[in-house]
């Protein structure tokens, strides 16, 4: 079955004054060729300032651009989620893994902001936090605009709790040396990616993140952590662990390292899954009563201890 499309909308930039329409979208998303957006542009589907536009057309400062995509055939994923706990100003669900959050990736409708929107076509909870397409587990979303408010203060404060399960590799595979408890404080920024541009992984110019690991049961190729993140970096439980020298059990991008392994012939990106882990516990300060709320979501297997 076919989505409805969609439109991207963004404007033009001082670093683009002066580019083709069809050189702006083939450098700025690499995903398509010169010949692909070409087509785009000559059947009406790119507009500049709510015109249609053309291949050859020189882009100024501040236009609104605007690509209408067609319907397409979105991959099938787990839709369905489970409803913890809901009131008038937020909701805690547990997100299967696989089911991404937002769109993105060539997901629009196959998303949990898709199917909230069918579920509360009104007023559409609001994620206060994200977790990767791949990572199963507990999110809070808010209901009311004072506790989206409140939410996302506390999220910059730093206030809400959020812990996780995760699966490791043992360094070479031989039986563990993985600290009980460590702390990872590795910065996290943009690095280069061929087909994306750029995705997240360990830089020295990043950005401040921090994960506290301890150890919850140790085998003979991998190690069980449970990892408190007092920041919420993209990808940053992936990112931190691999930098350590740990990568997450089935991780398809993020080996040792902290940085994208690419191989060619399978172009990894951060939305493939298969990785082990799951956000087992969240806290957080009602914000109309103030009282402290804490869920858990038990783990499946390999991940349970």
């Amino acid at each position: 079955m076919l989505n409805r499309g969609w439109v991207y909308r963004e404007q033009v930039k001082p670093a683009n004054v002066g580019q083709t329409l069809v050189a702006y979208y083939t450098q700025r998303y690499r995903h398509s060729s010169e010949l692909e957006w070409r087509s785009r542009i000559a059947a009406g589907q790119v507009w500049v300032n709510g015109q249609v536009g053309t291949a050859e057309t020189k882009l100024r400062l501040g236009q609104a651009l605007s690509y209408h995509r067609e319907p397409w055939e979105e991959p099938e994923v787990p839709l369905a989620f489970e409803v913890l706990y809901e009131d008038r100003d937020l909701l805690v669900i547990a997100k299967p893994a696989g089911l991404p959050v937002l769109p993105g990736g060539g997901f629009l409708e196959h998303t949990l902001l898709g199917q909230l929107q069918l579920q509360y076509p009104h007023e559409t909870p609001v994620p206060i936090h994200r977790l990767g397409r791949g990572t199963s587990g507990l999110m809070l979303m808010a209901r009311s605009p004072c506790a989206k408010s409140n939410l996302c203060q506390q999220m910059r404060d730093r206030k809400i709790c959020k812990t996780y399960r995760a699966l490791v590799q043992n360094p070479r595979g031989t039986p563990s040396t993985i600290p009980d408890r460590f702390t990872v404080t590795q910065a996290i920024g943009k690095v280069p990616h061929p087909v994306l541009g750029y995705i997240y992984g360990a830089t020295a110019t990043g950005q401040f993140a921090q994960s506290d690991c301890q150890v919850l049961q140790r085998n003979a190729q991998t190690t069980l952590l449970e990892v408190i993140i007092l920041t919420g970096r993209p990808h940053q439980i992936r990112i931190h662990l691999s930098f350590m020298g740990y990568p997450l059990v089935g991780d398809p991008l993020y080996a040792t390292g902290g940085v994208a392994q690419f191989v060619e012939g399978a172009m990894a990106v951060p939305g493939d899954c298969g990785y082990w882990l799951h956000a087992y516990r969240l806290g957080f300060t009602h914000p109309q009563t103030g009282a402290w709320m804490e869920w858990i979501c038990p783990p499946s297997a390999p991940l349970a201890d």
